[in-house]
Parts: C-alpha cells; structure tokens; sequence
C-alpha cells in the first residue's frame, strides 16, 4: 500500500507539471491580450479635469446662529466661521483662520484684519467679570498664527504675530503688542504703548509717526484682500454641493 501511494503521487505531480508546461503559453497569451484591451479601455483623455477640490464648509449654522459676511469683506476659501460670527465692510480674514463663536459673540470690526492661521474664540463667562465676547474693533491688525479668547481690542491697534490674548484682556486705542506677546486674563494695554513678553509688560510709549502708521497698515492689507477677492470668487457656504453636483453629471466619482 505505501509503495502504491508513493507512485500515486508520483505520477500525479507528473501529470500536474505536463500540464502546466502545455497550458502556461495560453496563459500567457491570455494574459497579455487582457492587458492590452484593459491599457485601452482605461486611456485618460488629454483634456481630463484635474479636481483639486475639498469640500469644507466656510460657513458653519450653530442652531439660531449663522455666521454673517459683509459684501466687501474679504474670506478665504478655507476660513471657518462658526456661530456668532459678524464680519464687517472692508474686513479680511486670511487662509486657515478659525473664528468659533459657539459660546458667545465674535465681531472683527470695519478694515480689521486677522491674518493666516489664527484662532478666535470666546467663552460662555469671563473669570474676571468683564464682557466674555471678543471684540476687535475696526482698523486693527492680527498677526498670523495668534489666539485670542474673550478679549476687546479697540480702534487702531497691531496685535503682532504668535501673539495670545486671554479672557477679559484689554488692548486699549492706538496701541502695539509685539509678535509672542501673551497678555494674561484682565490685564490692560494702555492706549498709546507698546508692550511684549511673556506676560506681556509695557515697552515705551509709541511716536506720532508710529500711531500714524497703525491705521495705514490695516487699509493696506484691506487693499491686497480686495485683490485676493477678486481672484477667488465663490458663494459662500454651498459651492461644494455645486461642485459635487457637477462631477456627478460627468460620471465622476465623489
């Protein structure tokens, strides 16, 4: 029985390799006329729309809250507004900023500016008993990668880059905080002063030349914002329904 068995799979891996040395020239054969017709049937067309599109929304409702845009402000394509969020004429918020008014009210005020990949926030209550809004307030500048929490700037004033306002802070009139500065909860920026650091503490007190310049700053920055807005110009929260509606016509997939 055991020599029986031992020729039994013997003579079945020779038949096994027999066939497979008659049958692999079809296979092969068979192979490469499916690769052909399948390079053929899958050729892109020269003019093929390259999308390089992502379907985020600028605009975010919070229940009763919808965030609100003046005509002439000018908002990134990939800007997040959410909440109470008020945008006035002239304003400009930059690339990857996000402004979350879920909590309380937010409001960039008239040839404001926050620059690329700030934050804004606010708080349901400030520890400090003052106002838990944030209000920036109009001819001001924010410099790029700042966050402010239930702060009040007021007219005319530069918040310099990295810079980090805390609840209930204050930065009176034509005032300047330099880039890192970080201003703790309830402390004040006399108007007319420059301060820096961590906390931030007073500096000098500004020029007439240097006052001057606060407001010129803004209107500047307004001025390249118009010319981004004229660029780039989309609705504002449904252009990605539109666009996922137009690939759907042309068979491409989402």
């Amino acid at each position: 029985m055991a020599t029986l068995a031992r020729f039994s799979r013997r003579a079945l891996r020779t038949a096994h390799a027999v066939s497979k040395q008659h049958l692999q020239p079809q296979i092969a054969c068979a192979e490469r006329a499916f690769a052909t017709e399948a390079s053929k049937s899958i050729t892109p067309s020269p003019d093929r729309v390259k999308w390089d599109y992502r379907g985020q929304r600028k605009i975010i409702p919070l229940g009763q809250w919808l965030p609100k845009i003046a005509v002439d402000a000018y908002v990134a394509p990939n800007v997040v507004l959410a909440g109470q969020v008020t945008v006035w004429d002239g304003a400009s918020v930059w690339p990857g900023t996000v402004i979350r008014g879920d909590l309380n009210k937010i409001s960039i005020g008239f040839c404001s500016n926050v620059q690329e990949r700030s934050v804004i926030h606010a708080a349901w209550s400030s520890p400090t008993g003052l106002p838990a809004e944030t209000l920036i307030e109009r001819y001001v500048t924010i410099g790029a990668y700042s966050l402010l929490r239930s702060c009040t700037i007021e007219p005319e004033c530069i918040i310099g880059q990295r810079s980090i306002l805390m609840e209930g802070s204050l930065v009176e009139t034509q005032s300047i905080l330099e880039a890192g500065s970080v201003v703790p909860p309830g402390r004040r920026i006399p108007t007319g002063e420059l301060w820096a650091g961590n906390p931030a503490r007073f500096v000098r007190t500004l020029t007439h030349e240097e006052i001057l310049e606060i407001p010129k700053l803004a209107v500047a920055i307004n001025y390249l914002g118009m010319d981004h807005q004229s660029e780039f110009r989309l609705p504002y929260s449904t252009v990605y329904l539109e666009v996922e509606k137009f690939k759907k016509s042309l068979g491409i997939s989402i």
